[in-house]
């Protein structure tokens, strides 16, 4: 049996983290930092299968905004309001790990 493309496995593993997404948010207790950081692995996930399906290389990043710039540069357009997006990229590098300043804590909730 032929192995899936890698641009699939990355949309099912983008499912995966949009399902943690759902349960996390069923709890109240369950923190903005776990949910951002599962929304940014998803959209990353998402951003990368788009570019792998597309044929364009990209390097290891967390960066959305350095993915979408590379989709848009490719004449690869998101809908519209979907660029923000790349707001999320702090919860998978500095926020994942440290201090997450209060007023992101309220506009993520």
């Amino acid at each position: 049996m032929k192995p899936p493309d890698p641009w699939k496995v990355l949309l099912e593993k983008a499912s995966q983290d949009e399902l943690a997404v759902d349960r996390l948010n069923s709890f109240a207790d369950s923190s903005p930092e776990i949910i951002g950081f599962h929304l940014q692995q998803a959209a990353e996930k998402m951003l990368k299968s788009a570019l792998g399906s597309l044929r364009i290389s990209y390097r290891f990043t967390h960066n959305l905004g350095e993915l979408i710039h590379l989709l848009e540069t490719n004449g690869h357009k998101l809908p519209f309001g979907l660029d923000r997006l790349r707001d999320l990229t702090p919860y998978a590098t500095e926020w994942r790990y440290d201090f997450v300043p209060p007023e992101e804590k309220m506009r993520s909730t």
